[in-house]
């Protein structure tokens, strides 16, 4: 997913740790799969951010993947609306976020189609490499 979106080759060992991160401790996140016909054809990721301002979470959508050849057919719409459903149930998110390449214009068009908006912040980050 990393290689094909933002041309990044990740270390697997290290992925592979991070979600078995995830899967043990839901603090952290959970996992939202599609399937069909048995097999895992999409994927998302969300994550949890406190806000202050609004007294509640928002829920970070990240790790976004549908296989190739299941694009175009609502998987992702089917995760994402499922993501909302959540959302609504738990009754303390104040909003669901992701993050997207600037120059990715597929995805934009499909959050739009979702309902989302692109906001006025830039994302900025101090990157660190954790020896793990």
């Amino acid at each position: 997913m990393a290689l094909e979106t933002e041309r990044l080759e990740l270390d697997s060992a290290r992925v592979t740790a991070g979600v078995a991160a995830v899967l043990e401790d839901s603090s952290k996140g959970s996992y939202l799969v599609a399937e069909a016909a048995g097999v895992v054809v999409g994927q998302l990721l969300v994550t949890y951010e406190w806000s202050d301002w609004r007294n509640g979470v928002f829920w970070w959508v990240q790790s976004v993947y549908v296989a190739p050849e299941h694009r175009g057919q609502g998987v992702y719409r089917s995760l994402y609306e499922e993501t909302l459903r959540r959302a609504r149930e738990a009754g303390n998110v104040c909003g669901i976020r992701l993050y997207v390449e600037r120059e990715n214009d597929r995805a934009k068009q499909t959050y739009r189609s979702q309902g989302m908006e692109a906001t006025e912040y830039e994302m900025w980050e101090t990157d660190f490499v954790l020896e793990r």
